[in-house]
């Protein structure tokens, strides 16, 4: 058994690498002519990809006088020690490692969308939160799947002391579930579609929108805190090619889930169907929610989950760490 499981998860590691690996729009060195490199992460899904498809479709790098090289990884958390490292200049991270900028290891520079792509699934007879009482609970921790298991065992009166928690990766969650060594898992769309063709009767337990009255759960863009402080040319750029994206994929939905598929090799259906899983959000909207507050407010109601779910010693005020000033101030 224990040897068809690692064989399962070698094949799909691999499916997913061929899926989805990383895609350069430029070289890995630093280019002259007043081009300067960077190295930007993605996670290989819609929220994660879709600006840097439109980046790399729309020629926006040459446009603000960059050359990058993007490199996909499997969550925020691993972006976020890159960044530490200098392996990354930027990266792209989902609202359950939103911890790590707040505590003061990265930056964000841009927020991006609204995801609703969470879910707690689980195994054919289990049809409700309650009933994952001493189950085992495959979760990636510090992610998005992490952060809605806990909510909604929150909700449900359980805690994670009342379930077995086995920490995991993306790929191994899919092979887990599948071959129904774990009886659930807080995990994300679209990975759960991959899981759904071998589990058709998995039932959802619970999802974003069941939190929306307390909590909201943007997607966002991080840099290094060296990046920002050091090399401010790089950022503005940067910036600048975030933003151009964004109005773009608000008034061009279509061909940014065109521009997305053909980066990730992924059918165009499927990735229509990721993209609805989020809110989409245009230029106008970041520039007034970062103006009136409302970005703000989202972030400490994430720092208040954070600070109960102990990733956060005590509440971090997000002007701290969300460089709206630098994002509203590069408007043309």
């Amino acid at each position: 058994m224990k040897k068809t499981f690692l064989a399962t998860a070698a094949v799909v590691v691999a499916l997913l690498a061929a899926a989805c690996g990383s895609d350069d729009s430029g070289d890995s060195s630093a280019s002259g002519g007043g081009t300067t490199h960077v190295d930007f992460g993605y996670i290989a899904d819609f929220n994660g990809a879709s600006l840097l498809a439109v980046a790399d479709k729309q020629g926006l790098w040459k446009k603000h006088g960059l050359d990058a090289k993007v490199s996909v990884f499997t969550n925020g958390p691993l972006q976020i020690q890159a960044l530490g490292t200098g392996d990354l200049d930027f990266g792209y991270i989902g609202p359950g490692a939103m911890w790590l900028p707040a505590s003061g290891k990265a930056k964000v520079v841009a927020l991006n969308t609204l995801g609703n792509a969470d879910r707690v699934i689980a195994q054919a007879g289990i049809t409700s939160i309650e009933g994952l009482k001493g189950k085992t609970i495959g979760v990636p921790e510090g992610t998005s799947g992490d952060m809605i298991l806990t909510l909604a065992l929150k909700k449900a009166g359980l805690t994670k002391d009342d379930v077995k928690i086995v920490p995991m990766d993306a790929s191994t969650i899919v092979s887990a579930f599948t071959s129904k060594q774990i009886d659930a898992a807080g995990f994300w769309y679209p990975a759960i579609s991959t899981i759904k063709k071998t589990v058709p009767d998995l039932v959802e337990l619970a999802k974003n929108e069941d939190f929306a009255d307390t909590v909201s759960f943007p997607t966002a863009f991080v840099a290094g805190n060296d990046v920002v402080a050091k090399e401010k040319d790089k950022t503005e750029k940067v910036i600048g090619v975030l933003r151009d994206a964004i109005q773009y994929r608000s008034e061009h939905l279509d061909e940014t889930v065109a521009a997305t598929a053909e980066m990730l090799k992924l059918p165009a259906d499927q990735v229509k169907a990721d993209a609805a899983n989020s809110k989409v959000l245009s230029l106008a909207e970041l520039d007034g929610y970062s103006k009136d507050g409302t970005i703000e407010k989202w972030l400490s109601g994430m720092g208040d989950y954070f600070v109960g779910a102990g990733k956060l010693p005590s509440a971090v005020d997000p002007k701290t760490y969300y460089t709206g000033d630098l994002f509203t101030g590069a408007a043309k």
